[in-house]
């Protein structure tokens, strides 16, 4: 499982995400190869890449968003 915290809110693009659920909050992607780049809060970039179906969860922790996702979802 992957695990990064970020201080910034992410945008998820409209043609490549769906919010699946609200409490929590998770995203699912709807096509293959869908790149995400977070930066966390050591401000250090990463770039990942999801298979169609890879879901990634966002739950707000105090002053940051705590992201993890399946190891299995990543291309």
């Amino acid at each position: 499982m992957g695990l990064l915290y970020t201080k910034f809110y992410m945008d998820f693009e409209e043609d490549e995400w769906n919010q699946i659920s609200n409490n929590p909050i998770v995203f699912q992607t709807i096509k293959n190869d869908v790149s995400l780049e977070i930066e966390d809060t050591s401000h250090k970039s990463y770039k990942l890449r999801f298979k169609e179906g890879g879901k990634i969860h966002m739950f707000r922790v105090v002053g940051k968003f705590r992201l993890t996702w399946d190891d299995d979802d990543i291309l």
